[in-house]
């Protein structure tokens, strides 16, 4: 039986370049809000001979989610799950990036362990922002509403902490915490993942040369960069090298961890400097 593989966010910069990767071996689908975008992402795929599908996704809704895993099981065994779908502070008010980032990674897990089988892995994309936000600013009660069954309080929750922030900060508020919560809770479902002998990580990626990347450099990526060990951003066929290889069969025994990439990013940052890009400043 011919395998498939999900990749949400599949016409942007990271999505894309990720699918020309497991295509080579797997029946893709490509999900993301925009029409006219997942037609080009699909034609060039097409072009380089990789079997793929397309599917109108909103992550925000568990109806659309779980049509979207339908569609990929038509295609074949669903072996591969790489979230990328997210939205960065210049792109939305703080209850769209709660919702989006936090809450749509909480559907698109659940449906994975629905149908997780033996060797099936599912890598979420969190951020280096997850890492800069200090322990003792996580509201663990807020991330553990989700796994009682009741995710939408945990995005109401994260919302009105993000909306406390003074002046602008909001989004960028909204965008650390709900970030650290994709590592957070990635970490507490390896176990359920695990029962069926399925794998579920996540990745942080740091500043990359994407259209989101290059959306924020005046939020401070560029001041990233700079104080990162590699003089640079990253590119998109980079991220998804390690995107590809946590949900191929070779890293086997990796599971319930977070993999930051970031070019020595965060060993670079002062207390001060994680503060400031913490709030997205």
């Amino acid at each position: 039986m011919s395998r498939s593989a999900i990749i949400t966010g599949g016409a942007g910069g990271m999505g894309l370049a990720t699918a020309e990767i497991l295509g080579r071996d797997h029946n893709v689908l490509l999900a993301d809000l925009d029409r006219d975008r997942l037609d080009e992402a699909a034609a060039r795929l097409s072009g380089q001979g990789i079997e793929v599908a397309t599917a109108i996704c909103d992550i925000t809704e568990r109806a659309s989610v779980q049509s979207m895993f339908a569609r990929a099981q038509s295609l074949g065994d669903l072996r591969a799950v790489v979230h990328t779908a997210g939205v960065s502070p210049r792109m939305g008010d703080a209850r769209t990036i709660v919702r989006v980032n936090a809450l749509g990674t909480v559907y698109v897990t659940e449906a994975a362990l629905t149908v997780a089988s033996p060797g099936s892995a599912l890598v979420n994309v969190s951020s280096i922002a997850g890492h800069l936000l200090p322990s003792a600013l996580r509201p663990a009660r807020a991330f553990r509403s989700a796994l009682s069954g009741d995710p939408d309080r945990m995005a109401a929750a994260l919302t009105r902490l993000s909306e406390l922030t003074p002046g602008s900060g909001g989004p960028g508020t909204a965008y650390s915490l709900s970030k650290a919560f994709v590592i957070w809770y990635t970490e507490r479902m390896a176990a359920a993942f695990g029962r069926r002998s399925a794998r579920i990580l996540s990745v942080s990626p740091g500043s990359f040369d994407t259209e989101m990347g290059r959306l924020e450099k005046k939020s401070g990526s560029e001041r990233m960069v700079a104080m990162a060990a590699l003089k640079r951003f990253g590119t998109p066929e980079e991220i998804a090298e390690l995107l590809a290889f946590c949900v191929s069969e070779k890293p086997g025994y990796l599971t319930g961890t977070d993999i930051l990439c970031d070019g020595g990013n965060k060993a670079g940052l002062t207390l001060s400097g994680m503060i400031s890009m913490a709030r997205g400043r």
